[in-house]
């Protein structure tokens, strides 16, 4: 008797570790969304579908993957969020737009950005971003659309990389921030100290 409930109770576990692993395990795209979630104030909770413990992140709300389960949209705009933006979305390989517009994110904005090949679409205005804008995005040849105004950004606007096309209101309402920089004749990211 005592075998059979020891074997029930291991079949058991074996269920249980077969459901609970593959939502444990993660990915690193979950753990990258989830990090923002962790970062953020959400006083209209419009981030209570973002859960670990959902199998991937596709389910997630203001979230669109593609046919592969890979995060390619992150729309998070105009929700009264508060916070920063995370290191680890750097790690959204598959990413293609990122909307952040318009909410209270405080911070920088990370370098780590610039790992986003796939990115074509990046919308930060209308926070309270400071520092620099990040030199590695303009290693991002698929960035098309970029808005940064109406922060507090210091330092040049880039303009090699995409860069070269991006309109310069896009840049605007940013009191600190100068440029378009002069390639040689200006050190980078100067007014930022």
């Amino acid at each position: 008797m005592a075998v059979r409930s020891l074997l029930t109770l291991l079949s058991l576990t074996a269920v249980s570790l077969s459901v609970v692993l593959p939502t444990a395990r993660g990915n690193s795209e979950s753990y990258a969304l989830y990090a923002l979630r962790r970062s953020l104030s959400d006083p209209d909770n419009v981030l209570q579908s973002w859960n670990l413990n959902l199998v991937n992140p596709c389910t997630w709300f203001h979230i669109t993957c593609n046919q592969e389960n890979r995060v390619t949209r992150v729309e998070l705009y105009k929700n009264n969020i508060q916070g920063s933006i995370p290191a680890e979305f750097g790690n959204l390989k598959n990413l293609i737009s990122l909307d952040l517009y318009n909410n209270n994110l405080t911070g920088t904005i990370p370098p780590s950005l610039g790992k986003l090949k796939s990115l074509v679409f990046l919308r930060v205005n209308d926070n309270n971003l400071h520092g620099p804008i990040p030199r590695p995005l303009t290693g991002i040849s698929s960035l098309k659309v970029l808005d940064v105004s109406n922060n507090n950004l210091c330092g040049t606007i880039p303009t090699t990389g995409p860069f070269e096309h991006i309109p310069l209101n896009n840049f605007e309402n940013n009191p600190r921030l100068e440029g378009p920089e002069l390639l040689g004749l200006a050190s980078y990211d100067t007014n930022c100290s």
